[in-house]
């Protein structure tokens, strides 16, 4: 038996919730998949709510997901950031973290994150920690190398 949750909790900043997920399981030809996400919004929650009606959806259409679910993801991931890139002027300047995790048939698990949302497995009652957080700080010079920028927001 597969049992899942997740947590989002309203931090202290004097605007409504911003985060957004994603549990369910569906099927798709003989597949069962287990689709799970958490978006968490910054600056608005515009980016979330997109993630959440679109990511998904562009990572099952890409043509290699069933032989190459990463090489998939990885390309999903950067459709849709160039899709939120190509419409920010009604997106806004805000943006999310995403972590996602597709669990095909109870058997295999694909995990995959940008920012620091976090995904974390239990087996046997043991937390096994599945992403690595992507700290903006650390990655200024990247992050605004391409275009983006952090700021550091009480």
């Amino acid at each position: 038996m597969i049992k899942f949750g997740f947590s989002l909790v309203k931090g202290k900043a004097n605007h409504p919730m911003e985060d957004y997920h994603v549990a369910k399981f569906m099927q798709i030809q003989q597949h069962e998949l287990g689709l799970f996400a958490i978006y968490d919004g910054h600056l608005g929650d515009t980016i979330p709510s997109y993630l959440q009606k679109h990511l998904f959806a562009n990572i099952l259409k890409e043509e290699e997901f069933w032989v190459d679910p990463t090489r998939a993801i990885s390309k999903a991931y950067e459709k849709t950031d160039q899709a939120i890139l190509s419409q920010s002027s009604d997106l806004g300047r805000g943006g999310s973290t995403a972590v996602t995790a597709i669990l095909i048939n109870g058997i295999k698990l694909w995990v995959a994150n940008v920012g620091d949302s976090r995904a974390v497995l239990s087996r046997g009652g043991q937390a096994i920690q599945m992403t690595t957080d992507h700290e903006p700080n650390t990655e200024r010079g990247s992050i605004e190398n391409r275009g983006g920028f952090v700021s550091n927001m009480p």
